[in-house]
């Protein structure tokens, strides 16, 4: 069998019992230059926007993202399921830039 003809690694499942936290070796960072908060990975940088940045800090590696859309939904006051949505598809798009460490 040749390279191209290997089956593809499955994909990580990211769903609301995923546990996330920032990979080894990611930092959120202020930039006072900038005046923005940033993600710092080895060599590359992410400017980040305010709800980006509520996102990553409530990655603590322990909650799953169902109790972390809970708490932002309870939070700004709107549907669980769209929050939760909106934060799977977050997660699911910095676990492939390999920002973020996941377990489920």
């Amino acid at each position: 069998m040749s390279g191209s003809d290997a089956p593809a690694a499955p994909a990580v499942t990211v769903d609301g019992d995923t546990v996330a936290r920032l990979a080894r070796g990611v930092k959120l960072r202020e930039d006072p230059v900038r005046g923005q908060t940033v993600l710092l990975a080895p060599e590359r940088a992410l400017a980040l926007d305010e709800i980006a940045v509520a996102i990553v800090r409530a990655l603590d590696g322990k909650r799953s993202l169902d109790e972390i859309a809970g708490d932002f939904s309870r939070q700004f006051d709107a549907p669980k399921e769209a929050v939760l949505a909106d934060v799977v598809a977050f997660i699911r798009e910095f676990s492939n830039r390999r920002l973020l460490e996941l377990a489920s």
